[in-house]
């Protein structure tokens, strides 16, 4: 029998992704939220500088996330993602000025490389069959170690995907995490490679809908409930301590963990988990996009790498940003600002900017790191653990981390 109450402590989207699944089950659910929204690192917040809502961060999804599309089709959003419902991605490499579109066919088999007008600019068919000896990978091997780092088509396109998917230099990063990713895009065919951007934000997508949902299911979210101590009886966590109160865990009583490894490794004293982490800066800047600019774009040979187009913003991604973090507000708004009218041709007047930086956006996907990660299941019987950083198989993104979160809804409740 599945526990009658699950405390899941965590409202980012593993957490979220828990919820929903066990409270579609049927199952009572309680939320614990330390801070005072949901979301976690994939939310829409009001920015004061801008006066418009924008997100934390910007997120890419691809139609072959299949975990993150059933989610959204049960809280009820999936209308709320658009795109050009195909797989084009635009890119200009800043140093030539050349301009190209990836126009993958919807296939399982890539006729596509065979036409030069849908490949890269300057690579030949036989250059692409050099992803193929990622699926060969081992745990130790970084993507250098499989392939030729040194080629037009590194350059100008594995190394920008790739990057944005590890959020690490590919170069020293885990083979097998970028095979997992290859795998499930362009190796499944253009059909899962069409780009998804929660046009509204975030959180309009993600998690307004998934508390309206565990709402109607009659699920507790309680916001500023930030967890002090787990406690533990023999095989059991016994009791969740909130400082001001203790919520003692009875027998048919069970735990979700879906917070960061720091906070989960302040819990559980002998977790294994990554411990080192990467950097992601945003920029967003007050200004509609030009007519016919497309709603993400590739760059290459910039300091910007990835502009979305809003209907009211243009926002940059840069992605393993460590490099970033000392650099002042205003240089780096500037700068990405100069990327963002060469690819874009807006005017060139600085708009209304902010500068988001997420100092530890991502576990670092290493070889090492990747080793790191620990199954949703514990030592205790009835605490189980969730986030994009446990054992996904993919690395940190949202589709990693609603599988996280379904694994350890399907733990806990004994459909594992």
């Amino acid at each position: 029998m599945p526990p009658s109450v699950i405390h899941i402590v965590g409202a980012g989207i593993a957490g979220l992704a828990a919820a929903v699944r066990l409270a579609h089950a049927g199952i009572r659910v309680i939320v614990h939220e330390a801070a005072g929204q949901a979301g976690g690192r994939c939310r829409s917040y009001h920015d004061p500088a801008l006066d418009m809502t924008i997100d934390n961060g910007n997120h890419l999804l691809l139609s072959g996330n299949r975990a993150a599309l059933a989610y959204l089709d049960l809280i009820g959003a999936r209308n709320r993602l658009g795109g050009p419902g195909s797989a084009e991605f635009p890119f200009i490499d800043l140093t030539t000025n050349e301009r190209w579109v990836l126009r993958p066919n919807e296939g399982r088999l890539p006729w596509w490389i065979f036409h030069v007008h849908r490949r890269v600019p300057g690579t030949r068919v036989r250059d692409y069959l050099s992803v193929l000896a990622l699926l060969r990978a081992g745990s130790s091997d970084t993507i250098s170690d499989i392939m030729n780092c040194d080629t037009a088509l590194y350059r100008k396109l594995w190394q920008p995907v790739l990057l944005a998917a590890l959020n690490t230099d590919p170069k020293e990063a885990s083979a097998t995490l970028a095979a997992s990713i290859m795998r499930e895009t362009l190796l499944a065919g253009g059909h899962a490679c069409h780009p998804l951007v929660a046009r509204e934000g975030l959180s309009s997508a993600f998690v307004d809908p998934a508390l309206h949902y565990l709402q109607t299911k009659g699920a507790t979210v309680q916001f500023g409930h930030r967890l002090r101590a787990l406690l533990f009886e023999g095989r059991r966590a016994a009791a969740l301590d909130f400082g001001d109160d203790i919520f003692n865990l009875g027998s048919d009583s069970a735990v979700i963990l879906a917070v960061p490894p720091p906070v989960a490794a302040s819990m559980l004293s002998d977790l294994t988990r990554p411990t080192e982490f990467r950097a992601i800066v945003n920029a967003h800047f007050r200004v509609a996009p030009p007519a016919g600019c497309p709603p993400i774009a590739g760059v290459i040979n910039g300091l910007a790498e990835w502009i979305f187009a809003f209907p009211d913003r243009l926002s940059v991604t840069i992605s393993g940003a460590d490099r970033l973090l000392e650099t002042a507000r205003e240089t780096l708004a500037e700068d990405i600002w100069r990327d963002v009218v060469r690819v874009t041709g807006v005017a060139d007047t600085l708009p209304p900017w902010q500068i988001v930086r997420e100092r530890r956006a991502t576990f670092a996907a290493l070889p090492k790191e990747n080793d790191q990660r620990p199954a949703a299941e514990t030592k205790w019987e009835n605490l189980v653990l969730a986030g994009d950083w446990t054992a996904t198989g993919l690395p940190a993104t949202i589709e990693g981390a609603i599988r996280s979160g379904n694994r350890a809804a399907d733990v806990v409740s004994g459909k594992n």
